[in-house]
């Protein structure tokens, strides 16, 4: 058994970690010159001033977030076969959650694996780690997956901006194998980019949402703006979608969403057009365009907390475009993933949004991301995904 270094939280620095909070920032750990040589990403014992144990955390001394969460048992030991445990315990959930190997097998702290994401695509896996423990701890993540469920191909993708917080460079990496991967929902295949596309190459955290709308597509016209490869556009063609419009600045995304298009054999039945989403609304609207059923379902608007502001005028101006599109007795389904913007300050510059479009509305429904983006209880915040269905008068 490895005994790991031991960490003390200053006098009084105690409070949030005794309360359940899986984080320890800097200025509650009592530093010392040695703790700041320890190498970033070191498993350590922490404990509080009052001589409490609080289990074992990663530990990184330059870093805000100085210490995250692993096992509640100090006499842990956090090697190849602890991360096994623990993957194995995220694949079980899984597959009592889903009938296909589809999903986010990994959502970081909510998963007791503070900063790694890893999505699985059958047997291919995308892996993201964003703190330094998980990325040095990513030989025994591949040892693990290996052991579990040996993909074909698994992909590195460490290309987030917050990896910078912890002192690690950006990349994207095959680690193992090679090939593509496809992800199939709704009835439908879709290609994945594990290696260009966004994030890590599809977002099952709307994969409930894209259901609920779907279902009130037959047979009417759709938007589907910041459709990315056409997650939401595609399953309301498939539900029955008379004509459907994919809206997206990269032609690379469209081409993708295209040729799952083709796959299903509703190509005919939808059109993609490359343009900045937020410009072209504008221009949609002046037209006097309308649609039955419009998606608006943009990037984060707010990557830090000083954009919120901005980015809450940002949404009541999209809310104000696309409510424009929307057809008398429409559907408005809108989203934020920007987890620095709160539910209810989205849902208020929504409503403004509406206001500014002289429309009425019904809520039918408030939503976040599927079970497999499950949050921990002591980071609210976490429950990033916010997403409102509306019938707009």
């Amino acid at each position: 058994m490895t005994e790991h270094p031991l960490i003390r939280l200053a006098p009084g620095g105690d409070r949030r970690v005794k309360g359940g909070h899986p984080w320890a920032f800097s200025n509650e750990i009592a530093m010392t010159p040695a703790l700041r040589a320890l190498q970033p990403g070191t498993p350590v014992r922490l404990e509080g001033d009052d001589g409490v144990k609080h289990g074992v955390w990663h530990f990184n001394p330059h870093s805000l977030i100085a210490a995250r969460r692993l096992d509640g048992n100090p006499a842990a030991t956090i090697d190849a076969a602890w991360y096994q445990r623990r993957l194995a315990a995220c694949l079980a959930l899984r597959e009592r959650l889903f009938d296909a190997p589809y999903y986010r097998l990994v959502h970081a702290e909510a998963d007791g694996l503070p900063g790694l994401i890893i999505d699985r695509y059958g047997d291919a896996v995308a892996i993201q780690a964003n703190t330094a423990g998980m990325d040095a701890a990513t030989p025994h993540i591949l040892a693990a997956l290996n052991a579990l469920f040996a993909p074909r191909l698994v992909v590195a993708r460490n290309d987030s901006a917050v990896r910078k917080l912890e002192g690690l460079s950006e990349s994207v990496t095959a680690l193992q194998g090679e090939g593509t991967a496809t992800v199939e929902e709704s009835g439908l295949s879709f290609p994945v980019d594990l290696l260009g596309g966004q994030k890590t190459g599809w977002f099952f955290d709307q994969r409930a949402n894209r259901a609920m709308v779907a279902r009130l597509c037959r047979g009417r016209t759709m938007l589907d703006a910041f459709c990315h490869t056409g997650g939401f556009g595609l399953a309301a063609a498939a539900a029955g979608a008379s004509e459907v419009t994919l809206l997206d600045r990269s032609e690379h995304a469209l081409d993708h969403a295209m040729q799952a298009a083709r796959l299903a054999g509703f190509a005919d039945r939808v059109t993609p057009l490359k343009a900045e989403a937020l410009e072209h609304l504008e221009k949609m609207a002046a037209s006097g365009r309308k649609f039955e059923v419009v998606v608006a379902d943009p990037p984060a608007f707010a990557k830090t907390r000083k954009d919120q502001p901005a980015a809450l005028r940002g949404y009541g101006k999209l809310a104000r475009l696309a409510a424009g599109l929307v057809s008398p007795e429409g559907i408005l389904f809108i989203a934020s993933c920007s987890h620095h913007v709160s539910p209810g300050d989205f849902t208020d510059a929504v409503a403004w949004g509406l206001h500014r479009a002289k429309r009425e509305a019904r809520l039918l429904a408030t939503v976040g991301a599927g079970p497999d983006h499950p949050v921990h209880p002591g980071l609210p915040e976490s429950a990033y995904l916010k997403g409102l269905l509306l019938q707009l008068t």
